[in-house]
């Protein structure tokens, strides 16, 4: 008969779903035969953290186990007493229930979907997700074949697509190209998994992971959590106030420069800067540059040459 399902886990019985999960990805990890080759003890641990997974990681199972309707076998009980030791899929270890590969009946481990825990992710994890199998037919511990290798790449992506979104195809080295989904609010560095578009296996491809990294834009640049913008402004329209249309991410805008306006000063553009990554728009900040004319005439250069006589003035240092 098997042993308490909680104490081959070794998790209390007001675990969770998650923490028993947990439990057995960690378990199943450390005593998978592939990890463990001609290791019988180790191999038999295997088979008795899976049993226990069976019950445990089944909602109704537990429910029945918890309330003596099932012994930790699996199967139902008779006046509160257990049965005659037979596998929690039909058969003990080894019997009829097992087919000497150990392969659970209905499919072998590497393939097999426990509720919410894939075998097969699990060894991808173990040697990691491009080393194959050891020994039969097939590549693998009794028939075992190993999913595909992951995939590594950088994709480099304007400032835009990293705001607004978009798609970018990228190719690898083996002559295959994919489509990618850049989510609104992209940061540097962040990457993205791209679920079975790794390189092929006898068990399925494996995955892609892109990692992202945005390129300078000639007109905006991050500050921190902001975009910033330079917009030149003409002498006159910084002295006597004016508009002056200006670039952002969303198409162009007119702002109103206001009199007086000065190198350093700063616009606020609302909900049109950097999204985050649930998609909220920050702010822009547009930074005024007041422009001389690219040729100086003789009239302006008279009224500066009055300014220096009649009223002189210190410049503030500005950021």
């Amino acid at each position: 008969m098997a042993r308490d399902p909680y104490q081959e886990l070794g998790v209390p019985r007001s675990a969770s779903a998650d923490e028993i999960r947990k439990a057995f990805r960690k378990l199943a990890k450390q005593n998978h035969p592939d990890a463990n080759p001609g290791n019988k003890e180790a191999e038999e641990r295997f088979k008795r953290v899976s049993a226990a997974f069976d019950i445990l990681g089944d909602v109704d199972k537990r429910k029945k186990f918890d309330a003596g309707e099932i012994d930790a076998d699996g199967r139902e009980t008779a006046r509160g007493f257990g049965g005659g030791g037979h596998g929690p899929w039909g058969g003990q270890p080894g019997g009829p229930g097992w087919d000497g590969g150990y392969q659970r009946r209905g499919g072998p481990y590497q393939s097999e979907t426990f509720e919410g825990v894939d075998l097969g992710d699990i060894l991808g994890e173990m040697f990691g997700g491009g080393r194959q199998g050891r020994g039969g037919a097939g590549g693998g511990f009794g028939g075992f074949s190993q999913r595909g290798a992951d995939v590594r790449a950088k994709l480099e992506i304007d400032l835009l697509d990293a705001i607004r979104g978009g798609k970018r195809r990228i190719a690898f080295s083996d002559g295959r190209t994919i489509d990618v989904t850049i989510p609104k609010g992209a940061q540097e560095g962040q990457t993205l998994r791209l679920k079975g578009q790794g390189a092929p296996g006898r068990s399925g491809p494996g995955d892609a992971f892109i990692e992202l990294s945005i390129l300078p834009h000639p007109v905006f640049r991050r500050e921190g959590e902001v975009l910033v913008m330079d917009v030149p402004v003409t002498v006159y329209d910084a002295v006597l106030g004016g508009k002056a249309e200006a670039p952002t991410p969303d198409g162009p805008v007119t702002l109103t420069i206001p009199k007086g306006a000065n190198t350093g000063s700063r616009l606020r553009l609302k909900g049109r800067g950097l999204s985050d990554a649930k998609g909220h728009r920050g702010d822009l900040f547009a930074r005024l540059v007041v422009t001389l004319p690219d040729t100086v005439d003789a009239e302006l250069e008279q009224i500066a040459e009055t300014w220096r006589q009649k009223r002189p003035y210190t410049p503030k240092r500005r950021t």
